[in-house]
């Protein structure tokens, strides 16, 4: 029984720091076109501060150009539709792509979707999809998917 229980939470760590690296693994790939979307858009240097601090829980993101480097990331990765919501389809096969398994990539889209319609009043795109980002990482910290502060400061040190 103890044995049972041991391989149990072996197991469900091993989920969760899967799903951490898969997590890092989606945000390095967001990364890869951030410097084309900086540098298209003329955005301050400070961009690349949010991206650096993002999955810190304490870091409070209120930067308008934040929000529209997302959306620039999004469309250059083909994760949005012509109407500016997230592309389920492409979304999902995008989290695949970068390590999520099938029920992941499901709950990582149902989470954005879900984040979508709580801020879609909110008029200005760069703005709501602001409060779409802080949403979704409010939910991936409560799953205890986050990646690691040290994963992260290694990766956007690769990709500057």
């Amino acid at each position: 029984m103890k044995l049972l229980l041991l391989m149990s939470l072996m197991m469900m760590c091993l989920g969760i720091e899967a799903s951490k690296q898969t997590m890092k693994d989606i945000h390095s790939g967001c990364l890869k076109v951030l410097q084309a979307c900086k540098h298209e858009l003329n955005l301050p240097d400070h961009i690349i501060t949010d991206f650096y601090h993002y999955w810190k829980e304490d870091y409070t993101l209120l930067n308008r150009d934040t929000g529209c480097a997302i959306i620039c990331m999004a469309k250059k990765l083909d994760l949005i539709d012509a109407s500016g919501k997230l592309h389920h389809g492409n979304a999902q096969e995008f989290a695949e792509k970068h390590g999520a398994d099938n029920s992941m990539s499901s709950q990582l889209v149902q989470i954005v979707h879900g984040c979508e319609k709580q801020f879609e009043a909110v008029d200005d795109d760069c703005l709501r999809v602001l409060e779409i980002a802080k949403c979704f990482r409010t939910n991936i910290h409560q799953l205890d998917w986050a990646p690691t502060m040290d994963v992260i400061i290694e990766e956007v040190l690769t990709e500057i």
